[in-house]
């Protein structure tokens, strides 16, 4: 209904008079075999070749000669690519993903999530790829048997809440999730995990590694920002500075879980 695919049976679905939508589901876009890379990025009403279109296919490797190449001498991981790049080339302020990770290489990934930390626009997604979410999401609406609560910090932070028995609530079964923007408004579902390819472990054990750096660092700085707050006996500074380094220390206890789980998916 979000994508305009199908009709409510009840109520209605108001769309914004600024709202741009695209959508990237499972299929991808259709390709025509016959088109260059560029000209299948400009689309039938802009002009072939403009900075814009050149940056963003550059974004995502197509540099150079590969922006002249026919669709039809593409690997199946490079259409693959220039599907996700169509649907970001029609410059939307709402993007809705559809298990986006799926048959990605590395560093089509890599670039999706560089291209979503600077986007500012709405991103509604359906992963089961927890690292991505929360790479991509920061508030999360977690629906889970019966019952809903808004919970801070993506996946993690949800994962945080339940372990220490917040309103989370426990989660036996796989957990359905909406989530707010990283600027303007974002939604993830989470459903339960599938089998994963070798490659795909290893980036998202690489991008684990790398929340746990930041977390850990994270963590330092704020306990000396508390210990010099607390010399201070600046009341208001120790209780914003201890609520921050609760999450960071939770944020780092859930990467540390994460690296494990993904170190024996990938030994298994």
């Amino acid at each position: 209904m979000l994508a305009a695919r199908l009709v409510p049976e009840e109520g209605t679905v108001a769309v914004g008079p600024t709202v741009r939508l695209s959508y990237s589901d499972q299929l991808g876009r259709a390709l025509d075999p016959n088109q260059r890379v560029r000209e299948a990025v400009a689309g039938p009403t802009r002009p072939v070749g403009t900075p814009e279109d050149k940056r963003l296919m550059e974004q995502f490797w197509f540099e150079d000669d590969a922006q002249f190449a026919p669709i039809s001498t593409l690997s199946g991981g490079e259409r693959r690519r220039l599907q996700l790049l169509l649907v970001l080339a029609e410059r939307p302020n709402v993007l809705l993903l559809d298990e986006p990770t799926n048959d990605l290489d590395l560093d089509t990934l890599r670039a999706l999530e560089d291209f979503l930390d600077e986007w500012p626009g709405t991103l509604v997604v359906v992963s089961h790829d927890r690292s991505f979410m929360d790479r991509t999401v920061e508030d999360v609406l977690a629906i889970d048997h019966g019952r809903a609560a808004l919970v801070a910090g993506g996946y993690a932070g949800w994962r945080a809440l339940r372990d220490a028995g917040g309103s989370g609530g426990p989660a036996p079964a796989p957990v359905r999730a909406t989530a707010r923007p990283i600027t303007a408004g974002a939604v993830a579902i989470a459903e339960a995990p599938k089998k994963r390819s070798s490659s795909t472990l290893r980036h998202l054990l690489k991008n684990t590694e790398r929340d746990v750096a930041k977390a850990t660092k994270d963590r330092e700085r704020l306990s000396v920002e508390l210990d010099a707050a607390v010399s201070a006996r600046d009341a208001v500074a120790i209780g914003t500075l201890g609520r921050a380094l609760a999450e960071a220390q939770a944020r780092l206890d859930s990467a540390e879980e994460r690296w494990l789980e993904l170190a024996a998916e990938a030994e298994g």
